[in-house]
């Protein structure tokens, strides 16, 4: 009898136990559950394509012996701890068309899928504005000093994020005229002429790079010339360097100077 009860309290316990088991394993479930991880690539409505740059860490400038390296490129460690998603061409003359109705690019020969040049940082700010009054799921803006040479270099330390020949329209290649975006090998995040074709305009005034770390530099909060990176294709190789800093007035224009786009997606906030 004693034995015949002993069995039925552990019948009894085998057939409540899945019950708080089952509740158990859905708090746990509950609790598991993470964010979508963003998607690599997206395209908008006037053909840009953006692709996701992971955050992370990196030494921005170069060191003492790199070849043709300006004094304003003293290295420095920065941690950038939000990702963002950088366009993986510059703007083309097509999508300058699209959102201003004009088109002010002096190789305009070129065609639609050439890089616009001659465009001010203040015209580029102006295009910025228009394109974020159309409706979508991001806001658009010109990338940080640190954002754009954080994404060229794609995890590379060298002057270069790999053949400059092979990725970058400079002096040597381009015969005196920039070439449709896309052209060139892409770098390991998949962004194309980041070395040469034209110059691009990021959102920094120019100035002394800090000594020590930092973290989501934003750059100088004033200052008399904007940055552009990249080098063009009327400067030489290694003006087309990871590290290379251009310096311009902001009302600046010339047939090297261009752009692309970081699009910040508003629905994850």
């Amino acid at each position: 009898m004693r034995l015949l009860i002993f069995f039925m309290m552990i019948a009894f316990v085998c057939a409540a136990a899945p019950v708080h088991a089952r509740t158990v394993a859905l708090e746990s479930a509950s609790q598991a559950v993470q964010p979508a991880p963003p998607k690599k690539t997206f395209t908008n409505t006037i053909g840009q394509t953006f692709v996701y740059i992971p955050p992370g860490t990196f030494m921005m400038g170069s060191p003492p012996d790199e070849r043709a390296r300006s004094v304003d490129e003293a290295q420095h460690r920065v941690t950038l701890t939000k990702g963002f998603y950088l366009q993986t061409t510059e703007v083309t003359q097509y999508q300058w068309q699209a959102i201003m109705e004009s088109q002010q690019a002096y190789f305009q020969k070129c065609g639609p899928l050439c890089p616009v040049e001659s465009v001010s940082w203040h015209e580029a700010q102006k295009f910025i504005e228009m394109l974020n009054q159309r409706p979508g799921t991001h806001r658009y803006r010109l990338p940080t000093e640190a954002e754009w040479e954080y994404a060229a270099r794609a995890g590379t330390t060298g002057a270069f994020a790999g053949s400059i020949d092979a990725m970058g329209w400079h002096r040597d290649n381009a015969g005196g005229t920039p070439h449709p975006v896309g052209r060139t090998s892409p770098n390991a995040w998949g962004l194309h002429d980041m070395h040469g074709n034209v110059s691009e305009w990021v959102q920094d005034w120019h100035g002394a790079y800090p000594s020590g770390s930092v973290t989501d530099p934003q750059g100088p909060a004033q200052g008399y010339f904007r940055v552009n990176r990249g080098g063009g294709w009327d400067m030489p190789a290694f003006g087309c360097r990871s590290a290379q800093r251009i310096i311009n007035g902001p009302g600046s224009i010339a047939s090297t100077l261009g752009f692309r786009l970081v699009a910040e997606d508003l629905s994850a906030h």
